[in-house]
């Protein structure tokens, strides 16, 4: 192709670009509103980090339009507990509004009742306009002037009268939103980047209240302000009457539309996530320089070590790891539940890497609500082939035959265990009456999920996995089982896989917190970049001390390593777990037994999750590491033994020769020697 075609080529390349409109993700993407646009005020959960019980908008008895309809949804967003409906809350864009009623409620016994336990437990309504949530300014913690943002405002407050101490309740009735917007200079439209208020409790007057256009002395119609003086609070009691009302002014602002989630996302500890970062990484080259010195040790070191031997009963002296060579490949007890553990870790693995792709390619971000949840149950879905696959391959490397057996266990073990603990800890949210409790026609489309994907996946991967050969070991297995000798206290199994947790967990500690922190205090998570790299971390730190207490232990003449190598890396879910325990007492304020319940009960889930997964990585490192080895030292030791043999007449030059086709082929072929070496008889 010469110069004029090729420039051709590129300019047409140019000008399809140009010709080509970016492309946003359904329910995230900009909307333009001219001058008198309609805007809905949507109502969203009633949320508190005391309870972690969600309530509907409507729980309490708030102002109703006359017909209520929810919005649209997804699977997320009913899981997370997110009930988002419409409200009163009517403007226009760009024309203020002053006071504005929107109406009168007298409250019962019932309803005061109500408001004052959503009083107590600090609860928070949330509200939405255009797919931003409702939030209150407050000052950064570090004394910048920065905004920063409060999710939601408060129900109301407790307080008391001057000159009294009794406590009283009020109520949080008026509401003063301020909407912020970008202009297009060229168009006129604008779109909306910020939604903030400034909640109020004002007992408002009136002297005749009619429902078309009430009237109150305390609002004054020609401005956007409550009357100067009106500041007594509205008590939250039997028989008291409550006006709600609220006002709205706009302001032009220069954030631009795809930056206008960074005041909702800014945190006030940007740097522990590098020392995060950092301190994962320590524990990393840590590891990999005593991996290293392993291989090199087994690699050259051993080696060296046979060639310095003289004769063949200085060879039987040896011990440690070599051998045992046969005896490591020797199917565990219990193999077929391993390796249903590692076809369900495989599926996890295989949901967490997809996840954290996309999150971190800015797919699942919080403006797109509810998104990282669904996004999770159906790459657990459809992640069941690669389970399946995996799961046969290792249940036929251990003899199995039952293949459909091991299929059911894999589709059902795991996710009955969970689904088991969601339905108990679904119907102590649904007896609390709270809008978290899933319902049940969602359940019932969970189990369809489940049964009319998943597990078919499960079997189709399990059908095509148990087709393929099996994966062949390295050396023969003896048949009769050698003696594991006495152990050292501190190779003892519950100690040694408990030891073996702590790295793992240390490696991303840190980054839990932050997760916890959104999780059950209302936060925004949307750091995926960190998380992918710690999360990458994690599994080459789980990788590496499985493989280093593998070699000790076989070191030690202990070939059981298959379960131990699950273990050593799955312990690390015990640390997590533990570190729940200590996150509840020393950050949370959860004092109701059922939230408690909550708490421990999915945090449990977690933990198990993380259990599964982090096994599964640890076992396949050793796997790996166990074969390689093996299938080395396997060749060298009967490489030097069948070198011995011949010494005086081949010279052993055969060494030599073995170390460059160690490089070419895995499996020693003795009539492959002979070839090289016809002098050497075959006795």
């Amino acid at each position: 192709m010469d110069r004029s075609s090729s420039g051709g080529v590129l300019l047409l390349f140019f000008l399809l670009i140009s010709l080509t409109e970016s492309f946003y993700l359904p329910g995230v993407a900009p909307r333009d509103f001219q001058r008198g646009d309609s805007l809905q005020v949507k109502v969203n959960k009633l949320s508190s980090t005391k309870t972690q019980l969600p309530y509907e908008y409507y729980y309490l008895n708030y102002c109703k339009p006359k017909h209520v309809t929810n919005s649209a949804e997804n699977l997320g967003e009913v899981l997370r507990g997110d009930r988002i409906e419409n409200s009163v809350y009517t403007f226009h864009m760009r024309e203020e509004l002053p006071c504005q009623a929107g109406c009168r409620v007298k409250l019962d016994a019932k309803t005061a009742k109500k408001f004052k336990e959503k009083i107590d437990d600090e609860y928070r309504v949330n509200m939405i306009l255009d797919n931003l949530p409702v939030a209150v300014l407050r000052q950064r913690r570090d004394g910048s002037q920065s905004t920063t943002y409060e999710h939601g405002f408060r129900v109301g407050f407790k307080g008391n009268y001057a000159g009294s101490k009794e406590e009283k309740y009020f109520i949080n009735n008026h509401l003063s939103f301020r909407v912020m917007y970008h202009k297009d200079l060229e168009t006129d439209s604008a779109r909306i980047v910020g939604f903030e208020v400034t909640p109020n409790s004002i007992n408002h007057e009136y002297k005749d209240w009619d429902e078309k256009n009430p009237q109150l002395t305390t609002c004054n119609q020609n401005t956007k302000n409550i009357i100067q003086g009106s500041t007594v609070p509205q008590e939250v009691d039997t028989d008291k009457e409550v006006v709600f009302t609220y006002d709205v002014t706009f302001k032009e602002s220069d954030i631009k539309w795809a930056s206008r989630w960074d005041t909702y996302l800014l945190m006030n500890d940007d740097q522990i996530h590098w020392f995060s970062i950092i301190n994962s990484l320590m524990i990393v080259l840590f590891l990999s320089g005593m991996v290293a010195m392993i291989m090199m040790r087994t690699l050259y070191r051993d080696i060296a070590n046979y060639n310095q031997l003289d004769t063949q009963d200085e060879a039987q002296e040896e011990t440690g790891w070599k051998l045992v060579h046969g005896d490591v490949f020797r199917a565990p007890e219990y193999s077929g539940l391993l390796s249903v553990y590692v076809g369900t870790g495989v599926q996890l693995f295989g949901m967490t890497l997809v996840t954290m792709i996309f999150a971190s390619l800015g797919f699942l971000s919080p403006s797109n609500r509810g998104g990282l949840m669904t996004a999770m149950v159906l790459l657990w879905v459809f992640m069941g082939l690669f389970g399946g696959y995996a799961s046969a391959r290792i249940y036929k490397m251990f003899k199995g035959t039952e293949w459909k057996k091991n299929t059911l266990k894999t589709s059902f073990m795991f996710p009955g265990v969970l689904f088991a603990i969601f339905f108990v800890l679904n119907a102590l949210i649904w007896g609390e009456k709270s809008s978290g409790a899933v319902p049940f026609g969602t359940m019932i489309a969970l189990v369809c999920l489940w049964f009319g994907i998943s597990v078919p996946l499960v079997f189709v991967g399990s059908y095509l996995g148990f087709k393929k050969p099996a994966i062949e070991d390295p050396v023969k297995t003896n048949k009769i089982p050698r003696q594991v000798p006495e152990q050292a206290w501190y190779m003892q199994p519950v100690f040694s896989i408990l030891i073996g947790g702590i790295l793992p967990f240390g490696a991303v500690f840190i980054e839990l917190f932050f997760i916890l922190t959104s999780i059950w205090l209302n936060q925004f998570y949307y750091i995926f970049g960190f998380l992918f790299i710690v999360f990458v971390i994690l599994i080459i730190t789980c990788a590496e001390i499985t493989v280093v207490l593998c070699y000790f232990q076989l070191c030690s003449e202990d070939y059981h390593w298959w379960w131990r190598a699950y273990l050593t890396a799955g312990s690390s879910a015990l640390y997590l777990f533990l570190y729940s325990i200590f996150y509840f007492f020393t950050k949370l304020e959860i004092t109701k037994p059922v939230s408690g319940i909550l708490y421990f009960g999915y945090m449990l889930i977690a933990s198990y999750a993380f259990f599964v997964l982090t096994g599964t990585i640890g076992f396949y490192a050793c796997l790996w590491f166990v074969q390689s080895t093996v299938e080395i030292s396997g060749v060298w030791y009967f490489g030097q033994f069948y070198c011995l043999d011949m010494y005086f007449q081949a010279g052993c030059d055969f060494g030599m020769w073995w170390l460059i086709r160690l490089i070419e082929v895995k499996n020693f072929d003795k009539s492959d020697w002979h070839n090289q070496n016809p002098q050497v008889d075959d006795s």
